[in-house]
């Protein structure tokens, strides 16, 4: 092997995906994806993508002590993502255990790395949303999966042996095209168009707060051809290794989003507000917004989709037509 390779983990998955679609736009085409590639939903994700070789999530480490590639970058987007899934032994071999490997493996090969943290570290957000080295070790996550990140954070920014450039990046509310997979954790959007097509109506959650109207809960939703822009940026231009938060930096709301997605139908907004399930209802972010203030001083000026420009190409241009990133 003389070719130098970069490395895509999670491949297979929403963010990856549109990130290997996005490096084949660039002129790379020596990608080693790794993810478990039996899942018969996330095949059209990679379909017309061009890689070298494709290798199975748990035998990774072992194919690369016995082909040993020259690697150039390590993109580390896999993970359990599931904020539902409250057994922490599943979060923390997949997000804390496997990264640790990974990060060993940049550190020893003296290989860069990008890896996907969560603004889900952030929990209720009661500390703010600033993407200080300090924080991590404040931060309280609602569930078991923004603990596994914020644990796996805790643990980079520990290390005194490091990748020569490395960035956790807390990824606030992405959506986008090659998300059709994830079921429950799909994006509101996706989730928002289906309602229509089958009931002309959108059913959002109501609100259990008392500062919060039915509807008005706010999230930074980021479009996912900005997430993997900022990654391709970071590949090339390697500004100062810690975490950077990845959102617009300007919350939007639910209905806002709503009507966004009606919108991207040319559809007149039908809204109906139903009763939050008991189970997150005290595990729920009501409010969520990046400080964006670190990317941009590292020199990243390209300007974020707003809401409805997200929204508006997303569902005319991947969603009504069932088509892929």
């Amino acid at each position: 092997m003389n070719k130098k390779y970069i490395v895509v983990t999670g491949a297979a998955g929403f963010i990856g995906s549109c990130l290997v679609g996005l490096l084949n736009e660039q002129g790379y085409d020596d990608l080693i994806l790794v993810d478990e590639f039996d899942r018969d939903d996330k095949v059209l994700n990679l379909k017309g993508k061009d890689f070298a070789f494709k290798v199975e999530r748990e035998g990774f480490f072992e194919w690369l002590e016995l082909e040993q590639p020259e690697v150039s970058f390590v993109f580390h987007i896999g993970a359990r993502t599931d904020t539902t899934e409250f057994d922490y032994s599943i979060h923390e071999h997949l997000n804390v255990e496997y990264s640790k490997k990974v990060w060993y493996y940049c550190t020893e090969g003296r290989i860069p790395l990008v890896y996907a943290s969560s603004a889900a570290t952030y929990g209720g957000g009661e500390m703010g949303y600033e993407d200080r080295h300090d924080l991590p070790f404040e931060l309280k996550p609602l569930n078991p999966y923004g603990v596994s990140k914020n644990e796996f954070d805790k643990w980079a920014l520990g290390q005194s042996s490091q990748p020569p450039f490395w960035a956790g990046l807390k990824f606030f509310n992405v959506y986008g095209p090659n998300e059709y997979h994830k079921a429950r954790m799909a994006s509101v959007i996706f989730h928002s168009f289906n309602q229509i097509k089958k009931d002309g109506l959108v059913k959002l959650f109501r609100s259990h707060r008392p500062d919060y109207k039915d509807g008005q809960q706010l999230r930074d939703f980021v479009y996912v051809k900005d997430v993997i822009k900022v990654c391709y940026w970071l590949m090339g231009h390697r500004p100062a290794s810690g975490l950077y938060n990845l959102g617009t930096g300007k919350a939007r709301s639910f209905e806002d989003l709503v009507k966004a997605t009606f919108s991207g139908l040319d559809l007149a907004p039908r809204i109906q507000y139903i009763d939050m399930p008991e189970d997150i209802r005290d595990k729920y972010q009501y409010f969520t917004e990046a400080n964006m203030r670190k990317l941009r001083e590292a020199g990243y000026t390209d300007a974020f989709y707003s809401l409805e420009e997200g929204v508006g190409d997303y569902v005319r241009n991947y969603l009504a037509k069932e088509s892929f990133l």
